[in-house]
């Protein structure tokens, strides 16, 4: 006897990835290639904390002499395909540098020398 659903086999299949299972081979991989690419990230839904960490991103960028392009990636499936899930995050030449905190210039100025010697 199966009361309030106990003992019905339920359909246990579970997608392991962010979209919840509507993604496909092709948009797993160009999410993986734009994932480990290079250049510098925002991860954030464009709250202010996440305008600030860009804002002193260019400013560490200006002062460096580096290229200031800064992609900002909204879209919470593609964040969370980073494996991030606090954010404002920081990435640098697909990596991780920081993530749930908003960085000063100077942070970002010393981080940016040590991924990018």
């Amino acid at each position: 006897m199966a009361l309030f659903g106990l003992g019905k086999k339920k359909d246990e299949t579970k997608s392991s990835c962010c979209c919840g299972g509507t993604c496909t081979p092709e948009t797993m991989e160009k999410a993986e290639e734009k994932k480990n690419s290079m250049g510098v990230k925002i991860l954030g839904g464009g709250c202010a904390k996440c305008n600030q960490l860009e804002a002193a991103t260019v400013e560490a960028l200006t002062e460096l002499g580096m290229d200031t392009t800064i992609e900002h990636i909204k879209e919470w499936g593609e964040i969370a395909s980073y494996g991030v899930m606090t954010t404002p995050a920081l990435v640098i030449d697909g990596k991780i540098v920081s993530f749930g905190k908003v960085l000063k210039k100077e942070e970002v100025i010393k981080i940016l020398k040590e991924v990018r010697g």
